[in-house]
């Protein structure tokens, strides 16, 4: 993209700003996200980011994580059928995407989260945070974080639970309970997705069958010293179609052919942790202990194994006052992780960081600056840093802000020292990123409009080839693969019953060479539309999505890459009050029944219809 267009699209906001009255600004919900060594409110955070509460996930029928996601500006999700699902921030590859839930690495011993249609019965909201956010995060967050989080005990008693039949079968039931010392959570959920055929080629369905339950809890031991602890555990059985064998594609329709597979993935995650309060508040001290374990195998073979353990200390003091309320914050991170993984079990990546972060919340200016060393054990040591800034404009209803920082994301075991009939490449250096934005947020009177501009830079970009002889390995790209582009987010309550969304994404994502990188639409919309109805009893909602100028590789003849068709999804959910603690919903996912495909040979979801009941009390 060319810097003109940056600058017209940012400008474009600007002409109408004096002919702005002084409305009242649109309130939002107070939300905390995960974005610094220590929680920060939404209204100060500095960088871009993005979240989806549980209020919205049942209003929209999003039945997924990667549903949800699907909606964000800067996010884009490609599909292997639906069990195989990668996500990208701003143009990164897969891996620099860190993905967490409830804070723990959602993947253990491997540096690349591979979605299956992670169900939402039992989440609370999701955050999303775009751009290097390796300085809070460490290795493989240097193109954004995910962060998952699961529903927590809230005050007193409450329990519930749901239903849902269509295309398959869901169901879940939860338990809080929070007293005056401490609280406790319980969620169970299982979901048999009957699928659809992959391949597209008219044979059996391909499934998936989930299993997952959560438990966490927190107790005062003493007046200042709280302890807690949560667990996940998860099972996946997930039905895949096959490559054509002996490579004898000539397109996409048959490159994926039906086939009676089946893949196996059990995870288990958790973490334990204390903070103490001294000093009359002005100092708090976090020590926590976290483990993710992943067992995963093809058509009953052998089981690969890996696990991520990482021991963290967070020392935290209020320059100018108690923590929790102070202008002035000093964050100091102690971390200790280590990889293992079964495909190289005589390898080990362990790495030693040390990161310091400072706060500022100033009269309408809010500062976050930060620096992070990584002692690798098995490459280099790195010193990544970042620096955000956001500004309320005095007497009008602009918000102006600003980041910049770098990120790392080392080899994965797979790029290594090879795996899925690979060959690794043990010589291979960590990729190194480079991002700044600069964004506007418009307060509408009932509303808010959001508009960032982005670019990155990625050196050493690691790229899957093909070798001379016919094998496939790794290798370091030379130069820098540049990334910009333009993200738009909007909200308005239209009326006191109708609320309407949009989103937009703009990304310009090259290889050093030129080329465009592959499983990154140029073009990405949404919007949504949310009616209240039958006095507040009822609501209706829609969404559209919009994805053109996505490219791929076709692996069949001469592997060329070449551009997916462009399409249009439409989806619809309902929901109405039965009684006060009884809701009846439907949705309908492909309104339309359009075939589409977000990688050559693999088929899309057509129409599926499903009704359900909510209940809580």
């Amino acid at each position: 993209m060319r810097r003109s267009l940056s600058l017209l699209a940012l400008g474009a906001v600007f002409p109408a700003l004096p002919v702005l009255a002084e409305p009242q600004p649109f309130l939002l919900d107070e939300i905390v996200l995960s974005g610094g060594l220590t929680p920060v409110p939404a209204d100060g955070y500095a960088r871009a980011h993005s979240v989806i509460t549980r209020d919205e996930i049942e209003a929209r029928g999003l039945a997924s994580v990667e549903d949800a996601l699907r909606a964000l500006p800067g996010v884009s999700v490609s599909t292997s059928g639906g069990s195989l699902s990668q996500v990208r921030i701003r143009g990164g590859e897969a891996n620099h995407t860190l993905v967490l839930i409830d804070g723990i690495e959602a993947s253990g011993g491997t540096d690349s989260h591979i979605f299956s249609r992670l169900g939402t019965e039992d989440i609370e909201r999701i955050e999303v945070l775009r751009g290097p956010q390796s300085v809070i995060y460490g290795s493989n967050a240097s193109g954004g974080v995910i962060n998952i989080i699961t529903r927590r005990a809230e005050p007193g008693r409450g329990h519930g639970g749901s239903v849902e039949v269509g295309n398959g079968a869901a169901g879940s039931a939860w338990v809080t309970q929070r007293g005056d010392r401490g609280g406790l959570a319980l969620s169970l959920a299982a979901r048999n997705d009957r699928g659809f055929d992959q391949s597209g080629d008219g044979g059996g369905k391909d499934g998936l069958d989930t299993r997952t339950a959560t438990i966490s809890g927190d107790i005062a031991a003493t007046e200042t010293l709280r302890v807690g602890a949560i667990l996940r555990r998860e099972r996946l059985r997930y039905d895949y179609d096959a490559e054509n064998p002996d490579w004898a594609a000539t397109d996409a329709d048959s490159y994926i052919v039906d086939a009676p597979l089946f893949g196996r993935r059990d995870g288990l995650r958790g973490a334990l942790w204390a903070e103490h309060e001294g000093f009359d508040g002005r100092l708090t001290q976090r020590l926590q202990w976290q483990q993710s374990r992943d067992r995963t195998s093809e058509n009953d073979g052998p089981q690969r194994r890996g696990e991520t353990r990482t021991l963290k200390y967070r020392a935290s003091v209020g320059l100018d006052g108690r923590v929790s309320d102070a202008r002035h914050l000093l964050n100091l991170l102690a971390e200790r992780q280590r990889d293992t993984n079964s495909m190289a079990p005589d390898q080990r990546r362990q790495m030693n960081s040390v990161a310091l972060e400072y706060r500022a919340t100033l009269d309408g200016l809010d500062v976050q600056a930060g620096l992070r060393h990584d002692d690798n054990r098995a490459f280099g040591d790195f010193t990544s840093w970042s620096i955000a800034a956001s500004w309320q404009v005095p007497d009008m209803p602009l918000r102006l802000r600003g980041s910049a920082g770098t990120g790392l994301v080392n080899p994965s075991f797979t790029e290594l020292f090879g795996g899925f009939g690979t060959i690794g490449n043990p010589d291979l250096r960590p990729e190194q990123n480079r991002g700044v934005d600069l964004g506007v947020e418009w307060q509408l009177p009932q509303g808010l409009v959001g508009l960032t501009w982005f670019r990155e830079s990625l050196e050493d970009e690691i790229e899957f080839f093909r070798t001379p002889s016919g094998d496939f390995s790794y290798r370091n790209q030379s130069g820098r693969s540049p990334r910009e582009g333009v993200e738009i987010a909007a909200r308005l309550d239209a009326t006191e019953t109708l609320s309407l969304g949009a989103s937009y994404t703009y990304l310009d994502a090259k290889n050093p060479d030129g080329s465009v990188e592959v499983r990154r639409p140029r073009h990405e919309a949404g919007l949504s539309a949310t009616l209240s109805v039958l006095d507040g009893r009822g609501q209706v909602s829609g969404d559209l999505r919009h994805v053109s100028g996505l490219s791929d590789t076709q692996f069949w003849g001469s592997f060329e890459t070449r551009e997916l068709p462009a399409y249009t999804v439409v989806n619809l959910a309902a929901g109405y009050d039965l009684t006060p603690n009884v809701r009846a919903t439907a949705r309908v996912v492909n309104l339309f029944d359009r075939s589409y495909s977000e990688v050559w040979g693999y088929a899309s979801q057509g129409r599926s219809a499903h009704i359900g009941l909510q209940a809580r009390w």
